[in-house]
């Protein structure tokens, strides 16, 4: 494929169908317990991914965005802090130090992609939840000019077969790394027989 987004498309959706239905918000009646342990699941992911990301990450043309602040203030909310204290989760992917950028863009589109996810999620779950304000899914307005604006850095800097696989690479692992956290705790249940 000579687009890169169309590659990136591809070469994630087993894994992106499969986070769909079985991420703790993938229940049929999710609660705020339900909410808290989504959050907790993308805090323990994130950490070390935006570390290594901020570390090298690839030159967008994107204001910064502090995902993890704004995950860590849904969970301060007293609504989710009252709830039954729960084992934390950790992650022990190994995010390789000299990858490339390619691969490193194929991160972040999954990190960024996650942003697109959080809004069907939020105008789904918005009333239903209330009052909490599930400030982390309804993010800093829409997050589609943002989208727009990674595509197009994506795209102008992903562009020969070798960089697009090597995004590719990059994704996967993000999505394995998310879903492997997911198998080693007891929050995503909801698509589990």
């Amino acid at each position: 494929m000579s687009d890169v987004l169309s590659a990136l498309r591809a070469a994630t959706a087993e894994r992106h169908a499969e986070l769909d239905t079985r991420t703790p918000l993938a229940a049929p009646a999710p609660d705020l317990r339900a909410y808290r342990d989504h959050l907790r699941l993308l805090e323990a992911w994130l950490a070390p991914l935006q570390d290594w990301l901020d570390g090298a990450g690839p030159a967008q043309a994107l204001p910064a965005r502090d995902y993890l602040a704004q995950l860590r203030a849904d969970l301060a909310d007293p609504a989710l802090a009252a709830l039954p204290a729960v084992a934390p989760l950790s992650m022990d992917a190994d995010w390789p130090r000299d990858a490339g950028t390619a691969y490193r863009w194929g991160v972040a589109y999954v990190v960024e992609g996650s942003q697109l996810g959080g809004a069907v999620l939020y105008k789904r779950l918005h009333e239903q939840l209330a009052p909490h304000p599930l400030g982390y899914l309804r993010g800093q307005g829409s997050p589609g000019p943002r989208w727009q604006q990674f595509l197009a850095a994506l795209r102008g800097a992903v562009v020969t077969a070798p960089q697009i696989e090597e995004a590719c690479q990059g994704a996967r692992q993000a999505f394995d790394s998310l879903i492997a956290l997911l198998n080693s705790s007891s929050v995503g249940t909801a698509g589990r027989p």
